[in-house]
């Protein structure tokens, strides 16, 4: 059976705040009801971060909506999710991570073709606000191109 890959839910102001070094995807473990609902399309990713605690890695304020056709057994709407990644990558995270500059953040969560949810996960450093202003001045550079080319 192939599952149609659409679930695509994006954390836009991830690439505005911070430059991107290293991406990983990683299996979120989640509740029947959650899974329904992401497919859905029903999760917010704005404020969503990445930590450590101990060992493992969670994703804390996933806003993941209640299913619709749900009864009574519903989730938590922000909890905390565990992350599924191989030992080694949970290593090279860790130690980076505690760098100082360095942080884990979300970037989407997809669909895999076997229909499980897989986060798009990264290792970011901080944008200064000089670095936020040269990405606005870049993207409207570019619009103004693109409005150039089609006219």
């Amino acid at each position: 059976m192939v599952m149609k890959n659409d679930v695509q839910i994006k954390n836009k102001r991830a690439f505005f705040d911070f430059h991107i070094i290293e991406k990983y995807n990683a299996g979120i473990a989640l509740l029947g009801t959650e899974i329904k609902a992401i497919r859905q399309g029903k999760a917010n990713m704005t404020d969503a971060f990445c930590m450590f605690i101990g060992n493992v890695l969670y994703i804390r304020n996933l806003h993941v909506s209640e299913y619709s056709h749900s009864s009574f057994h519903h989730h938590e709407i922000k909890r905390d999710r565990i992350l599924l990644l191989h030992k080694k990558e949970l290593k090279k995270l860790k130690a980076k991570s505690e760098e100082k500059g360095y942080t884990i953040v979300p970037l989407r969560i997809f669909t895999n073709e076997r229909g499980f949810a897989k986060l798009e996960i990264a290792l970011a450093q901080g944008k200064k606000e000089f670095d936020k202003r040269d990405s606005i001045k870049d993207r409207e550079s570019k619009r103004e191109m693109d409005r150039a080319m089609k006219a």
